[in-house]
């Protein structure tokens, strides 16, 4: 059996060899089921980050299990040279969900990103008339679409930008939020405009109710894509299929991720229709892993759980209770939450704790969280959280806030 002294082996281990691009929680995960997983030392916790809602369907769903175990004793990789069996029943069903017709399958958050901006920018000079090499592309402040040099290079964050230059051109940004500022950025060669439409890594920032459907009005008259990353905040994060739905736009494209391989691969896509994706060609975009069977059986597996609409409702009922909790705590060690369904932006006075302080303190108590920028906290359970669990996360903010306010 492990024991606390081969926990904090493990951590040196990991921290002795591993780049040190990340500051995790001093817990080290063994095992996982449903809402819970346990440490090497058999303590068990509530994970309210979800892998960064990778996980919406919870630890080891049997489901996404027995297709992953399934398709291991048949193919896992053909690469795309060749056709697979299971990539036709994966792109139509997520085509069909997403009330598409094309699907560009691949592997990351980051490369569904790249791919879109290629797309956008190939259809900006093949369809749209933009002269060679003068597209642009608007974006959002505070956004946070990946971690590629191109990505970092629109970003306004310091952390993620700065030391990594020089950065590719093409891209402006504007205050979140603002359609206005939208409108007044786009010129004759701007192709597409990018946003989340809710800003995970800000610290789950929701924009206001008419701006997604004040971005879909401008990009269609100013003949613009309308790109929509629902990496974080698609596949029922948000108490929809999509985040787009609440607000009843459609965009051209759909960015897609992170639950979409089930917490077991990582599966990304592109969605929109043909008369966007199809402008690219035989060799000029692609990936080695994209739409691996592996990966096409697990994603299959999870549209066919969305379809059913199940964890849509539960996301949205749940997430009602969790955020009717975490306003109870505001003007209690909490200056504001932010959110839509089972996802929850929660900013601590600063004056109590930092974020990554109170995270800790919620790992002693059996919860996992993350914290960003400072002050703000991230919950993000999955979508199979029960009711009770639900109130139990809450209980274990507020004792943390009674405790610092003590």
């Amino acid at each position: 059996m492990i024991t606390a002294s081969d926990a904090a082996a493990l951590i040196r281990e990991e921290e002795e060899h591993i780049a040190g691009t990340y500051h995790p929680l001093p817990v080290v995960i063994a095992t996982g089921d449903g809402a819970w997983v346990t440490d090497v030392d058999g303590r068990r916790y509530l994970d309210c980050l979800a892998a960064y809602s990778a996980v919406n369907f919870g630890h080891g769903h049997p489901l996404l299990v027995a297709a992953a175990k399934a398709q291991l004793d048949r193919v896992t990789l053909t690469s795309r040279a060749f056709h697979n069996d299971r990539l036709g029943p994966f792109v139509t069903a997520l085509a069909r969900l997403a009330g598409k017709d094309m699907v560009i399958p691949m592997n990351t958050g980051a490369e569904a990103v790249e791919s879109g901006l290629k797309v956008a920018r190939a259809w900006g000079y093949r369809v749209k008339g933009v002269a060679d090499g003068q597209a642009n592309i608007v974006v959002a402040d505070g956004n946070f679409h990946g971690r590629t040099i191109a990505i970092v290079g629109f970003s306004n964050d310091p952390v993620a930008r700065e030391g990594f230059g020089p950065f590719a051109p093409g891209f402006r940004s504007v205050p979140f939020g603002d359609a206005a500022a939208i409108e007044a950025a786009i010129d004759e060669n701007t192709v597409a405009v990018l946003v989340e439409p809710i800003q995970g890594e800000a610290g789950v920032v929701v924009p206001p109710a008419d701006y997604l459907p004040a971005v879909r009005e401008i990009t269609s008259r100013r003949n613009v894509l309308f790109i929509a990353d629902e990496i974080q905040s698609g596949l029922g994060r948000t108490g929809a299929t999509f985040q787009c739905d609440n607000v009843g736009v459609v965009p051209d494209l759909y960015l897609l991720g992170k639950a979409l391989g089930g917490g077991i691969v990582p599966v990304s896509a592109v969605v929109g229709n043909a008369d966007i994706i199809g402008v690219l060609r035989p060799g000029e975009h692609g990936s080695t892993f994209g739409g691996n069977p592996l990966a096409a059986a697990v994603g299959l597996a999870v549209i066919g759980m969305l379809e059913t609409g199940e964890y849509q409702r539960r996301s949205k009922e749940l997430g009602e209770r969790l955020h009717a909790g975490l306003h109870r705590l505001v003007g209690r060690g909490v200056l504001a939450v932010r959110g839509a369904g089972l996802w929850a932006g929660v900013d601590i006075d600063p004056a109590l704790a930092t974020g990554r302080e109170v995270c800790e303190l919620l790992l002693e108590r059996g919860l996992l969280a993350k914290d960003t920028h400072d002050s703000t906290i991230r919950l993000a359970p999955p979508l199979v959280i029960e009711a009770a669990e639900v109130d139990w996360a809450v209980e274990q903010l507020e004792a943390v806030l009674a405790g610092l306010r003590a």
